[in-house]
């Protein structure tokens, strides 16, 4: 699952991108593969479970990388939204099956690719826990993003597995997650993704309106929507999301509301909800302006968020993180990884790991990548792979800025333990306001809400308030400015 900010102020070196996300308002919306970097995008940090520790809090970027990002590329178009490092095979890429294309020979575009990406995964170092140089732990998560990975024929994502397991190990029940697009793949391709080991579908629907995924340039109709529902039911898949865009040129609150409630009648265990991001370079960075018709005004895409929020949660779907939601038991693994500051690989085409406090960038360009592995394999290139010490202000500004786009939000024992009580108490300052106006919820230690009044007395001396989050939707939708506030305490 891509992560990108729309909060750009304090970070411009390396991203771990997403989908569609909104510029013009003030909540950012993570996106699906958390792990490619676009062009020109700021620096998006992770955060720290709320139950940590002070030393987890510091050192948990430095602990051995337990999951891996697998970019594969290929679309058979690019979507008018999209600025992500892909390659469009063309109409003549339909439906996955499990037998190769014509010739008994697959599409050499991507058989090469995928060599070359195992080919990197062979080459990259394994790096084991500082304390312990044997220690190396298997990974337990696998996400593949793109892209659209349910065009890579099943055998060739079994070869990417096997060199993963080869060179890191994977946990006999390692979430492995798969972005897949409906008319891209048939039952018998999804039951043998199943047998390779893929048990987690990101389902792109987008909408449940032709003339909205006509108008995003959508390689995909509504049809092929239930078709992809059906596979993905009968063929037993448990855990499985879909992805839903709001605020599309011409899309109207009826729409948003149909197409949430069809996705809901569904019944998928996650459900990822993004509001559109113009980016420059693409087709609707030419035609629209955000905020501007046929582009919803901020107030209109507040609203789609809301209504997200409201018939989301009354399906029973929690609300764990600003654009996603779960039934009980299915929050994302792969995603928790980002979220706690911890360190994970990337591979393939423009995507980006986080090894030891640094944001590593693999090139956007396929020729540049096929070099970079090649170099790779001379040990003439940095893979990442360094110590770093992390400034401790740059930290406590991603355990801020993660922590506080989640349910469970800031921790602030262990963020005081870690980064000094007078900067803790800083933080709970500036937040007065916005406690008293509801946008931030004050938590006890066993997760009780504190009132107002019981704030002003206790958060300077941390005895009562034990967490901060914001609260749903309103705070969530201050989330950038809220954020920024923290920052300006962190760093005055």
């Amino acid at each position: 699952m891509l992560l990108k900010s729309t909060f750009t102020p304090l970070f411009a070196a390396i991203v771990i991108p997403t989908k569609p996300n909104p510029t013009k308002l003030s909540f950012t919306a993570f996106c699906r593969n958390n792990s490619l970097t676009p062009q020109g995008t700021p620096t998006v940090r992770q955060n720290a479970s709320p139950n940590t520790t002070s030393p987890s809090l510091l050192l948990q970027h430095k602990l051995p990388p337990t999951s891996a990002y697998v970019h594969l590329p290929f679309c058979r178009k690019r979507c008018h939204y999209c600025d992500f490092p892909i390659i469009a095979l063309g109409s003549s890429s339909t439906t996955n099956t499990t037998t190769p294309e014509k010739n008994d020979t697959y599409d050499p575009r991507i058989s090469n690719y995928v060599e070359t990406l195992c080919r990197e995964i062979k080459a990259t170092k394994k790096l084991s826990s500082s304390t312990n140089n044997n220690s190396s732990p298997p990974l337990e998560t696998v996400f593949f993003g793109g892209g659209t990975p349910s065009l890579v024929p099943p055998q060739l994502v079994s070869s990417v597995l096997d060199a993963l397991s080869s060179k890191f190990g994977v946990c006999g029940n390692a979430e492995i997650s798969m972005e897949m697009d409906p008319g891209t793949f048939d039952a018998a391709a999804m039951k043998e993704l199943m047998n390779v080991g893929v048990n987690r579908v990101s389902l792109g629907v987008q909408a449940f309106q032709d003339e909205l995924l006509k108008s995003c340039g959508r390689a995909h109709g509504v049809s092929e929507i239930y078709e992809a529902i059906e596979i993905v039911n009968t063929c037993g898949v448990e855990n499985w999301s879909v992805d839903l865009i709001s605020s599309l040129p011409h899309q109207t609150p009826s729409m948003w509301e149909e197409s949430l409630r069809i996705a809901i009648q569904s019944q998928p265990t996650h459900v990822s909800v993004y509001d559109l991001q113009v980016e420059q370079e693409t087709k609707f960075g030419v035609l629209y302006t955000p905020g501007e018709f046929p582009l919803p005004s901020e107030n209109q895409s507040a609203e789609f968020y809301k209504t997200a929020s409201r018939m989301l949660g009354e399906a029973g779907y929690d609300h764990y993180e600003i654009s996603s939601y779960c039934k009980s038991g299915y929050r994302c693994k792969h995603n928790s990884t980002y979220w706690k500051n911890k360190s994970f690989y990337a591979f393939g085409l423009g995507s980006a790991s986080y090894l030891r406090g640094v944001r590593f960038s693999r090139p956007r360009k396929l020729k540049d990548y096929v070099g970079y592995v090649q170099n790779l394999e001379n040990e003439s290139t940095e893979d990442g792979v360094v110590d770093f010490d992390v400034d401790a202000k740059d930290l406590a500004t991603d355990v801020v800025m993660l922590s506080l786009r989640t349910a469970e939000g800031l921790d602030l024992r262990a963020f005081g333990e870690a980064f000094g009580d007078s900067v803790r108490g800083s933080i709970c300052e500036v937040y007065r306001p916005y406690v008293e106006s509801g946008h931030v919820i004050c938590l006890d230690e066993k997760r009780r809400k504190v009132e107002y009044d019981e704030f002003i007395v206790s958060s300077m001396s941390n005895e009562m308030v034990g967490f901060l989050r914001l609260s749903d939707p309103d705070g969530f939708l201050l989330s950038n400015e809220l954020i920024s506030l923290a920052f300006a305490a962190i760093s005055p």
